[in-house]
């Protein structure tokens, strides 16, 4: 069993020191999806949302949460990320919006919470200027894809043995 990191020898919560680590060259890819209905699809697809362009603040909203994590989730670094994207697919045959976010940083810590973070709140924004349309939207299937660099390497979920 691997011992939790965030955990002191008292069983405390502790923010982990990265004072020794050496700094690598980190990336993270998560993705997630969010279920819409036809006139969802239709008023993104548009452009036409009264609340304006649900992509275009969608991206900007999963970049700035990305930049924002610490602020979130207590025991994270302040990180200086040097890339942060959010891209959507839209899939109409099977009425879903996908969402990618990738991060990269050259430091001492990964970046998968950042990529995490940042995919969570590109569809919630979704969700919100969508919502008067369709309140019934799911969001699902949060999660990391690939990372790399650090002491553990690298991971791609399609090398996981279940």
């Amino acid at each position: 069993m691997n011992k939790l990191s965030h955990i002191n020898e008292k069983g405390e919560a502790r923010m982990v020191d990265v004072t020794a680590k050496e700094e690598t060259l980190r990336y993270a890819r998560a993705t997630g999806r969010i279920r819409v209905g036809e006139e969802v699809l239709r008023v993104v697809e548009e452009g036409s949302a009264a609340k304006g362009d649900v992509l275009g603040t969608a991206r900007i909203a999963g970049i700035m949460a990305a930049k924002k994590t610490p602020e979130l989730i207590p025991l994270c670094h302040p990180l200086l990320l040097t890339k942060v994207s959010v891209d959507f697919q839209v899939c109409p045959d099977s009425k879903e919006i996908l969402c990618t976010c990738e991060v990269r940083i050259s430091g001492k810590t990964g970046v998968e919470m950042e990529a995490l973070t940042g995919v969570s709140v590109a569809l919630l924004t979704i969700y919100d200027m969508c919502k008067a349309v369709d309140k019934t939207m799911e969001i699902s299937d949060i999660r990391l894809e690939e990372k790399s660099g650090g002491k553990s390497g690298t991971f791609t979920r399609d090398s996981l043995s279940i």
